[in-house]
Formats: C-alpha cells, structure tokens, sequence
C-alpha cells in the first residue's frame, strides 16, 4: 500500500509559473533573476497559506540553477532553511551569522530562508541587524512572515517587502478542479466553491479540506457533503427557509428552523446567514450587481430564479428583520424567541395587507 501524501504537498508548485493567485509577486521576481537586479534581503509577508514559504524555495532553487549550484539529480547546494518560531534564540542567529561568512564552494550565492521570522526575539533581531544591512556579496536573506507588524522597523527598512494577498475564491477554486480531475475525483462545482470560500484566501487550508472530503465522499464530493463536512448551513436549508417566508407557511418555517437547530447549528449564525441569503437575493436581481454574490454558478441561478418571486421592498424589509434579530441576539433573555418572532416576521410579508411591524434597533 502506498504512503498517501497530502495534496498541499502532492501539488506544492515546483515553477513561479504554478504558483496560485500571486502573478505580482512571481512575476516580479522572475524579472528580477533575469535582469540580475535580485536585492539581497527579501521579506515576504501576507496570511498564512498564500504561497510564501513556496515562493522563497522556488527563488532559492531559480538562483542555484542559474548560477549551476544544483546537482545532476535537482540538489540545490546552497539554501539553507530556519524555522524561526522554533530557533529564535540570539544563540540560533549567531549560528546562523557564523555560517554567513563563508563563501559558497559552488555558485555564486548561498541562500538563507528565515520563515515565521517575526517570532525572533528582540535580542535575536538586534544580532541579525548588522548582517542585514552589510551582508557579504554572496548571501541572499528571504525571510518570511505573517505578522509583519511585529518585526522591527529597523529591520522592515533594510529589506525589499513583497505583500502576498490572500487568494480568491476563483483561483482556488480553479486549482481545487485541476486536482480533482488528476485524481479521478469527481465533484460538483459548487462544492469546490464552498471549500474555497471556508478556506477564506488560504490554499493551503483549502487543499487540507478538499482531502477530508475527498476521503469522506469517496472520491465523490457533492455539495450537500461539502456543508455537512465542513458543519455549515448550505444553500438548499436558506433556499428553503426563504421559499416557506415567501408563501406565508409560518408553522413550516419554525419546523425547518427547529431541526437545523437540533442538528447543532447556532442560532445566531442561523439568522446572520439568513440576512446574507436575502442580500444576496437583493444583488441577484440586477445584472449589474450579480457578480457581487459570492456562489458557484449553479447556484448563482437558483438565486436569481428566487428572487425573481420577491420584489425589491420585501428583499430591503427581509434584510431588516434578519439584521436586528442578529444585533440585538446577544442581548436578548430568549435569544431563540428572538429569532422565531423574526421568521415569523419574514413569513407575513408577502401576505396580503399584512404590513409588518418593524421595531428601531
């Protein structure tokens, strides 16, 4: 039986042209290896699995190639890797500066990686200075980050800032049907969405989830899987509960309401999400604010076939009722009462000269 390797390592990119969602940064440097305008301190910084880490090794490696430091079978020589959130110590960076001075015996440059550097403490940051802003010719320093505030000015001011930003829901989601479709997995669209959406900008987090899921659905992830997996409400349970508003069912609604209850959802969450349900139905009426609703297609659709049943006022009252249940949840003695007067609330709306009452938050 084979060893399974997770797909944030199976998919780690090898080249900048792979790398997910940082054409600025990747391009930038690639220019800069091939106009030899390299700065010898970089600082790569942004949230965590966006890329860093992978971006700093794929450099490393570029600078090897190009100065033919590598071995016939891929070894890089001169690179060089220190996990700062376990070697912080003034110690840790003085072995580090004692290895600086000598010179590479192949190539031209050796390599430093310095990751979660802002995790040095202030006695380590104060040795590293020196060798920061005069380091010899042939060290290169990239060091990385995702608290960028809590590295030292002194510091930040001697090197060159690359910002990493966290990646859109698109792009991993593109990246999750590349590995879906390697794998022989097969997926709906919007699941895949879902994921990218839980993983809020992290490649990383969202491979981690995509093989979860992967292993739970056996190799067949639909988006009903994907919610239950991930223990999020999805679209079908607001899809629903908005439909039962629509048509005036109040005792159905407070039925649907009670067992995403007893299935461990919070309240509170419940009804938040329900206020961006009907900002989303509000956005999917106009063309020109659809594209402001964060869905996969399919489902971008049955929203806007939704929202079709409901006029532009009713939408603006849905979300005030769903938004001062949400405020005021925390303050209520009841807080579950407050959330089934605002269903029931919903639920009269479109009933004829039934005009709800809305109370001031």
């Amino acid at each position: 039986m084979e060893n399974f390797v997770v797909s944030a390592r199976k998919y780690r990119p090898q080249e900048f042209d792979t790398v997910v969602g940082q054409a600025h940064i990747t391009d930038t440097l690639e220019h800069a290896i091939e106009e030899n305008q390299l700065a010898q301190a970089l600082l790569f910084c942004g949230p965590r699995g966006v890329g860093k880490t992978t971006c700093a090794r794929i450099l490393a490696r570029k600078i090897n190639e190009r100065d033919g430091a590598t071995s016939e079978d891929g070894f890089t020589y001169n690179i060089h890797e220190l996990d700062a959130a376990s070697n912080n110590s003034v110690d840790d960076i003085r072995d580090l500066i004692d290895q600086v001075r000598f010179a590479p015996q192949v190539g031209t440059y050796k390599v430093y990686i310095i990751d979660e550097v802002h995790m040095l403490s202030s006695a380590a940051f104060n040795a590293f200075l020196k060798t920061l802003e005069e380091p010899p010719a042939h060290a290169i320093f990239i060091l990385a980050t995702t608290e960028k505030h809590k590295i030292i000015p002194t510091i930040l001011s001697r090197c060159q800032i690359y910002d990493f930003k966290r990646i859109t829901i698109e792009d991993i989601q593109q990246h999750l049907r590349k590995i879906a479709e390697a794998e022989n997995i097969r997926y709906d669209d919007d699941a895949l969405y879902l994921v990218a959406q839980k993983a809020d900008g992290a490649l990383r987090d969202a491979l981690s989830i995509f093989d979860r899921l992967s292993t739970f659905t056996q190799k067949n992830i639909t988006l009903q899987k994907a919610a239950e997996v991930l223990n999020i409400l999805d679209y079908d349970q607001y899809l629903n509960i908005a439909d039962l508003a629509h048509e005036n069912k109040i005792p159905e609604i407070l039925t649907a309401f009670n067992e995403i209850v007893k299935k461990g959802f919070d309240p509170h969450l419940f009804i938040a999400g329900l206020g961006s349900h009907f900002r989303d139905l509000m956005m999917a009426q106009n063309p020109t604010t659809l594209s402001l609703i964060e869905v996969g297609e399919k489902t971008k659709e049955r929203f806007g076939e939704q929202s079709r049943k409901w006029s532009p006022q009713q939408l603006v009252d849905s979300i005030e009722i769903c938004n001062h249940a949400d405020i005021n949840y925390k303050n209520s003695k009841n807080p579950r009462l407050m959330v089934e007067i605002a269903l029931m609330q919903l639920a009269s709306l479109t009933a004829a000269n039934a005009p709800v009452k809305k109370k001031n938050s």
